[in-house]
């Protein structure tokens, strides 16, 4: 067996890439070594140079291109290399969907080896047209000498890359975000930097109902009290007529969460009102609603049909939000009841429920593990259970309440493979997976998210 080589920093050497990684990069093997090279694709041959050297992997660069992929293509961004918001603009559509089934294949491999050559990986949802889908922007809020810029951070990064044109986002977001930007410099309003305790505007928050036209703008500042804030508003409003909703959310903390606990509302409703297929929802301004209402359907229609009710079953939405998964289903149900943790989301899940004709559902404050057990003591165990919970996977306290309460049918989406299959070690105690229905709901980025059926084992 060779042994592994050190690598060293600044060392080059030719390397083929064999696949794609979680993070979009390519991935090849030196001397033993696992070796991450951003921006190169599968099945290019590269002289690749160490930038960073750990024991059993290395980063590197692409030195030259020896042979390029008939997949690659010049990325249509002109800020590409720098935002880092995308990761793979550089490759043609039909080949990013091919290579995120392979990631959702490769973590299966990683965590479930033994089960992965019989698990089902059907191949990607993808779009006709992979651009400007995002519904919502959150560019960070920045001063850079006289000017105020916003944007996203560079990857790995803490420079902030000011960005005024978007083309994976609806464009009314980037263009109400530019103005605002400009408003703030006018109106001369302190801009928040760790660095600067004074500053108060950190981020400004865009979202479009995409069916409805309806736009909401959420700038979250340090502090309630904010210069020139009726002039502002005033001014945010002029920009487009659908704006409807303005409001100020709180973050004070040193963090990296956007949102704080409490928003105030600043002009018009509270809400602005989307539409889901056949359903209508209201969102807030923290509510968590799928940023690309077009593959929402897809994925949606795939639950559902994973799901596979005959109007005879009891559902549970965990993770609920707005109650968007628990309402598609529920025209199919029994009953579907719902949890969430953020208490505005339920509130929205309520009028949403209301709004929508439904007299069969239930949702409630709280966690999943609190509210499945206390109805398993009542009796109640629901046939279905379905879950969309956020990139860090599963709970381990909730996956041991599922393996207790034991629905027949649970229907696990996940946006991050890894957690998924390493949620599904777990699981398959119980659960047999029928198959993996990868969905790609953000096109030129390394993202994909999966619908998975597991039906309990007899």
């Amino acid at each position: 067996m060779t042994e592994q080589t050190a690598i060293q920093v600044g060392q080059e050497f030719p390397l083929t890439i064999k696949r794609l990684g979680i993070n979009g990069e390519g991935v090849g093997f030196f001397k033993r070594n696992v070796i991450f090279v951003k921006g190169a694709l599968p099945g290019e041959v590269i002289t690749a140079k160490v930038i960073e050297a750990k024991p059993k992997y290395a980063e590197a660069t692409i030195r030259k291109i020896r042979q390029a992929s008939p997949d690659r293509i010049t990325p249509p961004c002109l800020i590409y290399e720098a935002c880092g918001g995308c990761q793979l603009q550089h490759m043609t559509y039909d080949r990013q969907l091919i290579e995120k089934r392979d990631l959702v294949i490769q973590a299966l491999e990683r965590y479930v080896k033994e089960l992965a050559p019989n698990i089902e990986v059907r191949k990607t949802i993808g779009m006709d047209d992979p651009w400007r889908y995002r519904n919502k922007s959150q560019f960070q809020v920045r001063q850079s000498g006289n000017e105020v810029i916003a944007g996203l951070y560079a990857a790995s990064s803490n420079k902030l890359i000011d960005i005024n044109k978007c083309i994976v986002q609806h464009p009314i977001t980037t263009h109400i975000t530019n103005e605002i930007k400009g408003y703030l410099q006018k109106l001369n309003i302190p801009i928040y930097d760790d660095k600067n305790p004074n500053g108060i505007v950190r981020t400004i928050v865009v979202r479009t109902g995409v069916k409805t036209g309806q736009i909401q703008v959420t700038l979250v500042t340090t502090k309630k009290k904010m210069p020139q804030k009726e002039e502002l508003v005033q001014l945010i409003r002029g920009i487009d007529s659908n704006i409807v909703s303005i409001s100020q959310n709180i973050n004070a903390e040193k963090t990296s969460l956007v949102f704080g606990e409490t928003t105030f509302n600043l002009f018009g409703k509270e809400t602005i009102h989307e539409k889901l297929g056949e359903l209508a929802f209201d969102l807030s301004a923290r509510a968590f609603f799928q940023l690309n209402p077009e593959q929402t359907e897809n994925l949606y229609t795939e639950i559902e049909k994973a799901a596979a009710l005959t109007g005879k079953e009891t559902v549970v939405d965990a993770y609920c939000g707005v109650g968007t998964i628990g309402l598609w289903l529920a025209k199919n149900a029994k009953e579907v009841r719902g949890m969430d943790i953020i208490e505005e989301s339920i509130q929205d899940a309520k009028k949403n429920a209301k709004r929508n004709g439904f007299n069969n559902t239930k949702y409630v404050h709280g966690t999943a593990k609190q509210w499945l057990t206390t109805w398993k003591n009542e009796g109640f165990v629901p046939d279905v259970l379905t879950v969309d919970p956020p990139r860090t996977g599963l709970e381990d306290e909730f996956i041991k309440t599922i393996l207790n309460i034991k629905p027949k049918r649970f229907v696990y989406t996940s946006c991050n493979p890894s957690t998924l299959a390493k949620d599904l070690q777990q699981l398959t105690k119980l659960y047999d997976v029928k198959y993996i229905q990868p969905v790609d709901m953000f096109p030129q980025t390394s993202h994909v998210e999966a619908v998975t059926l597991l039906e309990l084992k007899n």
